[in-house]
């Protein structure tokens, strides 16, 4: 979390900082909400008033819950009229302000004397703005109507999604959702062709949907190659490819080390085994990928060398807690390797996928300027010697090609 604070006489407008942040959130569709705490007016049960946005007779507006101790009320209003109450609710009624956006995190505060200070953040985990209507259709990225998901058979040919499959379509959706806020932080640049590689792509569901964002919703140029080590399910998506006119999608018989491209904007591994992970995140980095995006299964490698500390064993001794010790090892020391390789990640919840249970995504965009590792790597030995880990498969890829 960054701090913005300064000697008063040299002190920026942190009022008027945060005002333009909640004005950039609603005009990005990115606000979430607002929350204005430390009441100090004259009202003796206000506690605080909770900001959201509505959408009220097709009008967008911002809805203000006061809430006391044994009620709430209600007030909408429109945005340009909203953002100024705000304003003036700053620092004179309300002594701390918390804004909550898709892809930022704000809190100003006062301090009795009337100091400010500004605090901001991204956030850990990846945000959804919420529906701004009670009844309106969930948000979604992609359109039941686009030709990809009948060929797949995720909807029926009146383009209505078929039951058994709305597992698939919600994953889609989240997958395209995970890759968006992600494109939005990343360097990458839309006037030229984006390359994207989907290592073990499968029937080619995320792959499709990936080219097809791309292209129909971003109206950019998508090179993406899917590789799959199954022949047949690389003959059926080349051929449905070639049906539906996807020019720039390809897939290719292999895995991640017999497929490997010299240059990726976008690399993409879901429910790889084992040490295949760390070959994925590695063929990322390597190639200067600017997205990475892993969701990880099996933890041999670490699992078999882990020594945990005698005050750990009561609670290890049931097998369900082992295998999410080595989990959480295996994949805490891979975001820092991501780190210490110029990468800003975020490990979160994913929608597990249909052959298993896991439902954990390491996501990696590279920064716009590089760190120094050196603390870092410290605090990686750190943990490998607190475990009694001697090598990390990731590791010792990246160290064999100078990355470390």
């Amino acid at each position: 979390m960054s701090i913005v604070a300064t000697p008063a006489s040299l002190a920026p407008d942190h009022h008027a900082q945060f005002i333009d942040l909640l004005r950039s959130s609603l005009e990005q569709h990115a606000f979430i909400k607002l929350v204005l705490a430390k009441y100090v007016g004259d009202e003796p049960d206000l506690q605080r008033v909770i900001i959201k946005q509505l959408t009220v007779k097709d009008q967008p507006c911002l809805s203000f819950v006061y809430r006391y101790k044994t009620r709430d009320i209600t007030r909408n209003l429109a945005l340009g009229e909203g953002v100024a109450s705000i304003g003036a609710l700053l620092p004179a009624s309300f002594k701390n302000a918390h804004l909550l956006s898709v892809t930022d995190e704000a809190q100003l505060e006062y301090s009795k004397k009337g100091k400010s200070s500004l605090f901001k953040s991204k956030p850990q985990q990846l945000r959804e703005v919420p529906s701004a209507e009670h009844n309106r259709e969930k948000n979604r990225f992609l359109d039941l109507s686009r030709p990809f998901l009948a060929d797949l058979g995720v909807t029926n040919g009146k383009h209505e999604l078929i039951p058994a499959m709305s597992r698939k379509w919600k994953q889609i959706n989240k997958f395209i959702e995970v890759f968006s806020h992600a494109l939005t932080t990343s360097p990458l640049a839309l006037d030229k062709p984006v390359r994207v590689a989907d290592f073990g792509s499968g029937k080619g569901y995320l792959t499709f949907a990936i080219h097809d964002y791309l292209r129909n919703t971003l109206h950019a140029e998508g090179e993406v190659t899917g590789v799959e080590l199954r022949e047949d399910m690389v003959t059926l998506c080349n051929a449905a490819a070639a049906k539906l006119e996807h020019p720039g999608l390809v897939f290719k018989c292999g895995d991640v080390r017999s497929v490997a491209p010299s240059e990726l904007d976008v690399m993409i591994a879901l429910h790889a085994c084992d040490i295949a992970t760390d070959y994925a995140i590695h063929t990322g980095i390597r190639s200067g990928a600017s997205i990475i995006m892993c969701s990880p299964c099996c933890h041999k490698q670490i699992r078999l060398q882990i020594q945990s500390p005698a005050l750990l064993k009561p609670m290890l001794q049931y097998g369900l807690h082992l295998g999410q010790q080595a989990e959480m090892v295996t994949d805490s020391l891979r975001a820092l390797f991501l780190e210490a390789c110029g990468y800003e990640t975020k490990v979160f919840e994913f929608i597990s996928l249909d052959h298993t249970n896991k439902n954990k995504m390491i996501l990696a965009v590279k920064r716009a300027e590089p760190v120094d590792p050196a603390q870092l790597l410290v605090k990686i030995q750190e943990l490998k010697d607190f475990y009694h880990i001697s090598e990390h498969c990731l590791e010792t890829l990246l160290r064999a090609d100078g990355y470390l």
